[in-house]
C-alpha cells in the first residue's frame, strides 16, 4: 500500500526541516516587528512556524514526513536559541500531527493546494492547543479571540497552502525534487507527447 521511508526521503526532510528551523528563528524579529500593530494581525504571518510540515510532504509524499519535518525543524529553532525554550518540541510534534492528520484523511495521495491548506489550517489548531496550556489566549476577550483565530486561519491557508504549494511547483520546474522522488506515469506521458 504505502512504501516505509527510506533513508534518502529522511535526510532530505530533515535538511528541508533545518533551512526551515533557521527560517523559523529569523523570522521571530519580523513576528515581533509587527505584533505592536495590534488587531492580530501578527496572526497573519504566524503560520511560517509550521510551513515546514507542508513543504516537506509535497515534496516526498510518503506518510510520517509532514511530523517528521515539523520535529526536525522544531528542534533545529531549539539548537539555534529558541526563545521559547523546550516547549517548541511540543508544538513541533503537535504542528505535524496535526498536518499529517490531513494527509492521512487523502491517503496521501492528494498534494494540491487544498490539501497542503487543510494541512496549515489543521497545524494552526494545533498550535491553538499550546496557546491555550500556556494560557496565552484565556485572557483575550470574544472578538479579540476570534479575530485571533480568523487571521491565524487566512495565514495559514496563504503560508502554508498556497505559497508552500507554489515553492514546491518552483522547486520541481527545477528538476531537484526528481532527486527525491521518481518520475510518474504522468511524467511519462509528458516525455511522449508529439
Amino acid at each position: 500500500m504505502f512504501k516505509p521511508l527510506k533513508l534518502t526521503d529522511i535526510l532530505v526532510t530533515v535538511v528541508i526541516a533545518v533551512v526551515f528551523g533557521i527560517v523559523y528563528k529569523l523570522w521571530s524579529p519580523l513576528y515581533y516587528a509587527v505584533k505592536p500593530w495590534g488587531l492580530q494581525v501578527d496572526q497573519l504571518i504566524y503560520p511560517m512556524w509550521f510551513m515546514a510540515a507542508t513543504v516537506a510532504f509535497l515534496i516526498i509524499r510518503k506518510p510520517g514526513v509532514a511530523l517528521l519535518a515539523e520535529l526536525a525543524a522544531a528542534s533545529g529553532e531549539f539548537i539555534t536559541g529558541s526563545e521559547w525554550g523546550v516547549s517548541v518540541f511540543m508544538a513541533g510534534v503537535l504542528q505535524g500531527l496535526f498536518a499529517e492528520l490531513v494527509f492521512a484523511l487523502f491517503r496521501y495521495r492528494r498534494y494540491s493546494v487544498t490539501a497542503a491548506s487543510l494541512a496549515g489550517v489543521a497545524s494552526a489548531v494545533g498550535s491553538l492547543l499550546m496557546d491555550l496550556y500556556y494560557n496565552y489566549i484565556d485572557d483575550l476577550s470574544v472578538w479579540n479571540v476570534t479575530l485571533l483565530l480568523v487571521c491565524r486561519m487566512i495565514g495559514s491557508v496563504v503560508i502554508c497552502g498556497v505559497f508552500a504549494y507554489y515553492l514546491v511547483r518552483a522547486l520541481e520546474a527545477t528538476g531537484v525534487t526528481n532527486l527525491v522522488r521518481p518520475p510518474s506515469r504522468a511524467d511519462y506521458d509528458l516525455l511522449n507527447r508529439p
